[in-house]
């Protein structure tokens, strides 16, 4: 991978990247739509190549337990097994195994766990990780790290910080033992809402030198302003010449203040999830299908909007779908949510480029009002 710094807004710290790998150009900033179990939610490749989804993001943990990596090597990886051929990001699965509660217990050799599928025992460390991540092809490799809930004590969150620290130098000596060039790993910086750690954290990661770094440990269930600050302190932190990555966020108005802040990728499954709930975004807001207002409502979801949903059909026959539990509701409402989310990211990149963002970022509110 090769990340380049094209330029940076002069009146705030968002900025314009491009990261070229084997299988193609990424401009960031962008947004990873969430392909978990090798799958968007709803949506085929040829869907997302028509979105204009760069890269996608699959889950360690979870293709890992189904259908085994054995399956997926059959296919010589992730790519040709979803047919898929742009890059793609695995997690490594960290953040599922916090998830699981009770069913796991996290030890320095790494995490063991319970299969939520079938109760099954399993141990990921640091090393199994890049060995399993590299056996899905994936062209960026998370590392693993210790995720913990909010609230935890500084104490708690200090021992979480130092051990993903640890975890992640052995990932990068792994990575360089088995010269896994075209797959490049990111470190993740940890330190829970406390900036000190998180200073700590991002130091010690830094020294490392990884390809590129990641903002874990927020949008875990603080309140927004926290999670806010502690991603702006974090951002700060990270390299400029490397690419920045804040996993897990969120919302279209998180994702312009964490590019406001100067981060370039973002993930999350609310774009997908929302959209099979009925809520959908606009550049009013969020709208929800299921209300009764819509019932015999002409007008597309978003006037302004160009995707295939808003093109073809109206409010009222989204709404039918929906409250029908057609399958097509959730296709089409995904459709209309990702290129959404990935129109907005092309609309900061052109204001970037033209040095107009806060002109954006005002206009982006403006609408809200």
């Amino acid at each position: 991978m090769k990340f380049t710094l094209l330029t940076q807004s002069q009146d705030s710290q968002a900025r314009l990247g491009k990261m070229e790998f084997n299988r193609g150009v990424i401009e960031t900033p962008i947004f990873m739509p969430v392909g978990t179990q090798g799958t968007v939610k709803a949506l085929s490749p040829e869907d997302l190549n028509v979105l204009g989804a760069q890269i996608i993001l699959g889950n360690t943990y979870h293709l890992y337990l189904r259908p085994g990596i054995e399956v997926i090597q059959q296919f010589s990886g992730l790519h040709a097994f979803m047919q898929w051929e742009k890059p793609i990001l695995t997690d490594s699965g960290g953040f599922q195994i916090f998830s699981l509660g009770s069913l796991h217990k996290i030890k320095e050799e790494g995490a063991h766990f319970q299969s939520h599928i079938d109760g099954s025992f399993h141990v990921l460390t640091p090393e199994k990780a890049m060995e399993i991540q590299f056996s899905l092809d994936s062209d960026i490799m998370m590392c693993l790290d210790e995720c913990i809930a909010y609230p935890s004590d500084e104490k708690r969150t200090e021992n979480a910080a130092t051990l993903t620290t640890r975890w992640a130098k052995r990932c990068k000596e792994y990575w360089i033992r088995h010269q896994y060039k075209d797959h490049v790993p990111f470190a993740i910086v940890q330190g829970g809402m406390f900036p000190q750690l998180r200073q700590r954290s991002a130091e010690e990661l830094k020294e490392l030198d990884f390809p590129g770094y990641a903002v874990g440990g927020i949008s875990v269930g603080e309140p927004k302003e926290l999670m806010l600050e502690m991603g702006e302190i974090t951002i700060s932190l990270l390299p400029k010449e490397k690419p920045r990555y804040v996993m897990g966020v969120g919302t279209p108005e998180d994702l312009i203040e964490m590019i406001h802040m100067g981060a370039d990728m973002f993930d999350c499954v609310m774009p997908t999830r929302n959209a099979r709930n009925g809520q959908l975004f606009t550049h009013q807001g969020v709208l929800n299908i299921s209300n009764a207002q819509y019932k015999e409502d002409k007008n597309p979801i978003d006037e302004k909007c160009s995707c295939y949903t808003c093109q073809k059909y109206s409010r009222a026959y989204l709404r039918h779908l929906y409250i029908a539990r057609e399958i097509l509701a959730y296709r089409l409402n995904t459709i209309h949510n990702l290129h959404y989310y990935l129109d907005l990211m092309r609309q900061a990149r052109s204001a970037i480029k033209e040095n107009r963002f806060m002109e954006f970022y005002k206009a982006f509110y403006s609408a809200r009002a």
